[in-house]
């Protein structure tokens, strides 16, 4: 348990993680929806993502070529 509640915090304390989090309580959207505001590459948003999806707080699944996240 400890664990898990340490990746939440971990996730969470990045202010960029915390902005993606709260884009998300709108509806699931795209990947390249998500990274619209953020002066960050591609690849970094995708980080991000996979830090959120590890913590147990948003999930991706693919739609075509689209990847598709969600608050979990």
């Amino acid at each position: 348990m400890s664990d898990r509640l340490s990746s939440t915090f971990a996730a969470l304390a990045d202010p960029t993680r915390r902005a993606i989090l709260a884009r998300l309580l709108s509806g699931e959207c795209s990947v390249g929806e998500l990274s619209e505001p953020f002066k960050i590459s591609a690849p970094a948003v995708s980080k991000h993502l996979r830090v959120l999806e590890r913590a147990g707080l948003i999930a991706q699944r693919r739609d075509a070529q689209f990847r598709r996240c969600r608050i979990n």
